[in-house]
């Protein structure tokens, strides 16, 4: 079994907490509106210095996801985009060396949101060892409960995978501790029941229930769905680990989906950059 204390995002947290800082996860549908722009924007992200990214894996049928993300899919999958595709891109992003005195070197932490139906039709240790072939860190599969989602852990740790697991505000408090055991690299902890969206709140019980979780694990707990603003993203991280942002960065690519790559690039960094500032 690999250890995960070699894994980069189990060891990206690890170093950001001994900094004493907090992570932005942006969230990205990979090959939307085309893998090349993807790439783009991961090189971008990560010289801005984010340090974390989540790539969701387009699905037809996505159980959580709010129209702005859904409609990402669906584009997605109709420009032919498929994990294999999206395994390539990734693996040329690793290849990334140091150019023009750009950060980006092809180091992010990288975390694959992916339905289990996929995993499943391709075999699940087969599409575990591709993605982590690739350069994948982490796995989320939201449509697979606690009771089956355990059971893969070994094969996550084994691939070299952290298992990243869902606890939704109404996840039992026992069933909770339960989850956050058998979670590895962070926690995501839905901030709302329902499907995901730009809010303009959050709800104060949620930031209260995470509190309260990270006094009985030491996994970093990072809080998604609704985190769409810079002061939010900072409301977050005063008790959290980090914030996802997925749906208003997801808003922003498809604004200027119609523009030149190094035009939408530039809009949707600027606007990383600004919630980056909230935790710095």
């Amino acid at each position: 079994m690999n250890n995960l204390r070699d894994n980069r995002l189990v060891k990206t947290f690890a170093g950001l907490r001994t900094a004493g800082k907090k992570a932005l996860m942006p969230f990205l549908t990979a090959g939307y509106p085309d893998l090349e722009t993807t790439a783009a924007l991961l090189k971008d992200f990560e010289a801005r210095g984010v340090r974390i990214v989540e790539l969701g894996i387009p699905f037809s049928d996505p159980i959580a996801d709010g129209p702005t993300i859904q409609a990402s899919y669906t584009d997605a999958l109709d420009g032919g985009v498929s994990s294999e595709k999206i395994f390539e891109m990734v693996r040329s992003y690793r290849s990334t060396s140091l150019t023009a005195g750009r950060s980006g070197d092809g180091s992010l932490a990288l975390v694959a949101m992916v339905s289990y139906s996929i995993v499943f039709k391709h075999g699940v240790e087969p599409y575990l060892a591709d993605a982590v072939d690739a350069g994948f860190d982490g796995i989320i599969i939201p449509d697979l409960p606690l009771e089956e989602a355990s059971e893969l852990e070994p094969l996550t740790s084994s691939a070299g995978l952290a298992n990243v697991m869902l606890i939704a505000p109404t996840t039992p408090p026992e069933r909770r501790l339960e989850i956050a055991r058998h979670s590895h690299g962070f926690i995501y902890y839905i901030s709302i029941a329902g499907i995901t969206g730009e809010r303009a709140r959050l709800p104060e019980e949620s930031i209260r229930a995470v509190a309260e979780l990270r006094t009985h694990t030491d996994t970093p707990v990072c809080i998604g769905f609704g985190v769409s603003n810079a002061e939010t993203v900072a409301h977050v991280c005063e008790v959290a680990d980090g914030a996802i942002v997925g749906s208003a960065i997801i808003h922003r690519i498809t604004d200027a989906k119609d523009a030149p790559r190094d035009e939408l690039v530039k809009k949707v960094g600027e606007f990383v950059g600004e919630l980056l500032k909230s935790i710095i």
